[in-house]
């Protein structure tokens, strides 16, 4: 077992009722769940995302925490929040890292690999 060790799963979805196509407005839900796999409590202190949409265009995100908070997850707990992202494109991809400090006051990253986020394809 790692010292620090997050492990990162996210669930997209996307949100047909609060997109516009006709607009190119796709709106999408993502939840993430944290859990702490290491023999020590951790603190998410920040985030850091990468978005790129269908054309390519990337936008970088950064701020403090999660949905408003900077969880600290002792050894076995586990922290799910769902958030959102519009895009121009029905299709797009995330990925990123969290910026985290152990209890010992050692800073860290705990990465986030690359989903999609798709519009789901309909049958005519």
């Amino acid at each position: 077992m790692k010292p620090y060790d997050l492990s990162i799963t996210v669930t997209p979805q996307y949100l047909p009722e609060q997109s516009k196509p006709d607009q190119q407005h796709y709106v999408f839900a993502y939840t993430v769940r944290i859990t702490n796999n290491g023999e020590h409590a951790a603190q998410v202190i920040s985030r850091h995302w990468i978005i790129t949409d269908g054309r390519q265009n990337v936008q970088e995100v950064r701020g403090l925490g999660v949905v408003g908070q900077q969880p600290l997850l002792a050894p076995g707990e586990t922290f799910e929040y769902t958030s959102g992202c519009p895009l121009p494109t029905p299709h797009g991809t995330m990925k990123g890292s969290y910026h985290c400090v152990g209890d010992n006051g050692i800073p860290f990253e705990a990465e986030i690999a690359e989903f999609v986020l798709a519009m789901p394809r309909t049958l005519h």
